[in-house]
């Protein structure tokens, strides 16, 4: 397997009025491409902290971050935009999807922000990611009109549309029911099986078995890495 993400001694801190508060303390973690890793930890251990710094929606304090053989230290923020589009996707407890819009309207809009990619092949990528999620019959519903699994499920498509190399999911069965949730776990499952790195945070242990690593956070801290074999 080839090295996707390195950290090594990443520390961050948020400052809470007058105080300061250590987030995350001397993480180390490699990530290989293929890999199939869980984050794990209570609420406030720092597991959602190092997500976001993993997928450069939050900054850190110090430390090395290296994506994909380059060093992320001092990109401004245009360039971590372009990063994000171009190699990562996300998946979130939440979907946050545009009501006003589509279904086939918000898995299209990574492909609008990446800019120069014709009508045709956009659509063409939204029929297939729609199929490959089994919800291309929804393409012209909105949001509102779909279960919540199914709307989970129209996310896996927008985090997919872009080909990325590794998707960030935060807690994406933590909003549906176990049986829902095991669905989407399978397609999340059946991606990382085709080589897709898949970075999740949770905190149900029966999870785990889905991931081939899960490290296991607490006060900012990785207190134990276990590789094992997946399902």
């Amino acid at each position: 397997m080839s090295k996707l993400i390195e950290l090594k001694n990443i520390e961050k801190f948020y400052k809470l009025r007058d105080e300061k508060l250590h987030a995350l303390k001397s993480i180390n973690l490699t990530i290989n491409q293929g890999d199939f890793l869980m984050i794990m930890g209570k609420s406030g251990s720092g597991k959602t902290t190092l997500l976001n710094i993993l997928g450069l929606l939050d900054s850190f304090d110090g430390g090395i971050y290296n994506f994909n053989g380059e060093d992320l230290i001092n990109l401004y923020e245009d360039k971590k935009s372009e990063l994000r589009n171009k190699y990562m996707g996300f998946i979130f407890q939440q979907f946050h999807l545009i009501e006003s819009l589509s279904i086939g309207g918000n898995v299209e809009l990574p492909l609008l922000y990446a800019g120069n990619i014709p009508v045709a092949e956009r659509r063409e990528r939204v029929d297939k990611y729609l199929d490959l999620v089994g919800l291309l019959n929804k393409k012209n519903v909105k949001p509102t009109e779909l279960s919540g699994g199914q709307q989970q499920r129209i996310a896996i498509a927008r985090a997919l549309i872009n080909n990325p190399y590794v998707i960030f999911a935060d807690e994406p069965t933590g909003a549906l029911d176990s049986e829902t949730g095991e669905e989407i776990m399978n397609i999340l499952k059946r991606m990382n099986e085709e080589n897709k790195t898949i970075v999740m945070v949770t905190h149900d242990a029966d999870l785990v078995r889905y991931a081939n690593k899960v490290i296991y956070i607490k006060d900012g801290v990785i207190t134990k890495v276990d590789e094992k074999c997946p399902l």
